[in-house]
């Protein structure tokens, strides 16, 4: 028989209904930001079901988004393999919005339900708020305004102009999304609320300015005008530019208004998804963190049972289990494990430092304020940054982490460091690189175009590490860009540093776009 009190649990068993996760918020908001000091936007919790879920996964976890076939095959592809036992659902999805959306299954069992209360509506969600690369990169006052706008002027584009004609020039910014993005902070922050009002501006300037008896005015075409240098002419154009969307939304000859605006809907959502992907150690190492001490101190206060938190404990260690290199389910770092583990380790030289702990973290060791560091931490760092910063030799001797290197110039594999003295600094440097998007995405620019001549736009692939774009993708990608450029497009490989040219690759538009 439990020790623990009947009268102060929470729940009994695994049901639940909505008056038990009213009383299992209000308990968990009581940790987390009576104790823990997290600092959260308004929660809004959905219950839902499988299909839902899976609706939810094919348009990327957002609660509003325009039609696009590859949703529907998305969501058949995740269908077939939950009905076949092949995969599992997620237990809850966040949305980084203002107020911050919770959607966690109707098949929780409800010590699930308060965990992910726990990890989604407070951990997640104080990290989206406090975050500062969340802060300049997103709004999330205004997200949900946006989506069904997009989702809107999508539908209403498809009536006007045709399914088909839509769907292509989503194709090509899907296409191009990871390239639709801006690296460095802009002078404005984002301002998703006011972007219909600029589009309905915008409709409304071009109907006002247009006349159609321009076109039978004579062109003056015996008045030279003024030849601009080159640098001048890029300069207008604000070449080079990484930000390709970007630069076909304001620069491409032949776009309609419309298209143009579509370009501009799939860029400003792939930069709302922008500081995901440089967090993801963090983020879900924040939210892992906060459920485990959410969890334990609601099993310290008698408040879940014994059996609840074991169900817990083994739910979330499955999450953050670290396959070893040789184990034929390892795929690489578990993000959950990795930044769980760096936030416990956080915690631990805090608390209770080593020698070796003062030498390398004198700032934070023996401070006893673990909280304090974490939301600091939280706030201002991202996963490259973090690792490179906060990866301990306690932590890397405890993972046991050795650095391999795959050189093609070698003819077998070199273990460059290994746990020790002289591996240290460069495992952690090794290991903050792979969180690193400027190493690991392409850079690819616009670097030139004669909008007067032949309007051949030309690209470049700043090559790092030998490292050359996939022959066949960058060409299915770069007939993608013609597409939407109307004229020519030239893509060159060239070394960083020294200039040469790897290879070229050209692509030609095909009509039928306009």
């Amino acid at each position: 028989m439990s020790l623990i009190d009947k009268d102060t649990l929470l729940f009994h068993g695994a049901d639940w209904d909505f008056g038990a996760i009213q009383g299992v918020y209000d308990a968990v908001e009581q940790i987390a930001v009576g104790e823990m000091g997290l600092d959260v936007y308004p929660n809004q919790i959905e219950v839902i079901t499988a299909e839902q879920m899976l609706d939810a996964y094919a348009s990327i976890g957002m609660p509003l988004f325009y039609k696009h076939w590859s949703f529907g095959k998305r969501f058949a592809t995740h269908e077939a393999g939950y009905r076949q036992g092949l995969m599992g659902l997620a237990y809850e999805i966040v949305i980084n919005s203002n107020p911050c959306i919770s959607y966690i299954m109707e098949e929780n069992t409800a010590t699930m339900q308060t965990l992910v209360i726990a990890h989604a509506a407070f951990g997640h969600n104080h990290f989206f708020k406090n975050n500062y690369l969340f802060k300049e990169w997103t709004d999330a006052d205004g997200i949900l305004d946006y989506l069904e706008f997009a989702k809107s002027y999508i539908a209403r584009c498809e009536e006007r102009y045709g399914q088909s004609a839509v769907e292509k020039v989503i194709d090509a910014a899907h296409a191009l999304m990871s390239h639709g993005v801006h690296r460095y902070p802009r002078k404005k922050r984002p301002d998703l609320r006011s972007e219909e009002r600029r589009e309905r501006e915008r409709q409304i300037h071009q109907e006002q300015t247009f006349n159609d008896l321009w076109r039978t005015v004579p062109s003056k075409s015996g008045v030279a005008k003024p030849a601009l240098s080159d640098d001048r002419r890029r300069a207008l154009l604000e070449l080079p530019q990484e930000n390709i969307l970007y630069f076909l939304e304001k620069s491409a000859p032949r776009l309609q208004p419309w298209q143009r605006e579509i370009l501009r809907i799939v860029r400003q959502i792939a930069q709302y998804f922008y500081p995901q992907r440089q967090t993801k150690v963090m983020n879900e190492g924040c939210a892992t963190y906060c459920h485990y001490r959410i969890m334990t101190r609601l099993h310290e206060t008698r408040q879940i049972s014994d059996g609840a938190f074991l169900e817990f404990l083994q739910s979330h260690t499955n999450v953050t289990r670290q396959p070893e290199y040789d184990d034929p389910h390892y795929g690489g770092i578990n993000p959950y494990a990795l930044g769980f583990g760096m936030m416990q380790d956080i915690e631990r030289i805090c608390t209770q430092p080593t020698a070796e702990d003062r030498l390398w973290f004198p700032d934070i060791a023996g401070c006893d304020d673990t909280m304090g560091v974490l939301r600091g931490v939280w706030a201002n760092y991202r996963d490259e940054s973090f690792i490179s910063q906060f990866l301990s030799p306690h932590l890397m001797r405890q993972w046991r982490m050795f650095h391999l290197v795959d050189d093609p110039d070698r003819p077998e594999l070199v273990i460059e460091a290994i746990h020790d003295e002289r591996g240290y600094r460069r495992l952690r440097r090794a290991l903050s690189r792979q969180y690193d998007v400027g190493w690991s995405d392409p850079d690819i620019q616009v670097v030139d175009v004669d909008l007067t001549g032949d309007r051949r736009l030309i690209l470049h692939h700043n090559v790092l590490n030998r490292t050359l774009l996939h022959k066949d993708d960058a060409q299915r990608v770069l007939q993608m860009i013609a597409n939407l450029w109307g004229y020519d497009v030239l893509l060159k490989e060239v070394e960083a540093t020294t200039g040469a040219i790897f290879q070229e690759h050209v692509a030609h538009p095909h009509e039928t776009l306009f």
